[in-house]
């Protein structure tokens, strides 16, 4: 266990809200938001499902003062290669988004990414090893 620091609760809130509202979007609305990006459907709606679950452990994690490193570390190294997986998803060609779809994946990518630098520094700055 770890005393989690501000930063790392902070950056852990802001995934779970970034990733919630995407998850609600993508799950409720996935056709109208396949036609809008040029993705596929079931792509939108199998991710939306997915992050309904990342969302409850993120937010579990953001709300505790005292959390477990490793599932902190499984947040950071998920989004890590969700960034990476993103942009490969555009160069395989398995997809043929729109131009706004295109940009909705690199918007995405960043900001996942952007979560995974502010979490691990979070952790770094967190405090050692506390009593369960």
């Amino acid at each position: 266990m770890i005393q989690a620091s501000q930063l790392l609760r902070r950056a852990l809130l802001a995934d779970a809200l970034f990733s919630g509202v995407s998850a609600i979007a993508m799950v409720l609305d996935a056709g109208a938001l396949a036609s809008l990006l040029g993705l596929p459907e079931a792509l939108l709606r199998e991710t939306g499902l997915f992050l309904i679950a990342y969302t409850a452990l993120v937010g579990w994690l953001a709300t505790r003062t005292a959390l477990p490193k490793g599932p902190v570390i499984l947040v950071v190294a998920g989004n890590a290669a969700w960034t990476l997986a993103s942009i490969a998803l555009l160069l395989s060609g398995a997809v043929s988004p729109n131009l706004l779809g295109t940009i909705v994946i690199l918007a995405q990518a960043i900001a996942t990414g952007v979560f995974a630098e502010l979490q691990y520094v979070g952790l770094r700055r967190s405090e050692g090893v506390v009593a369960a």
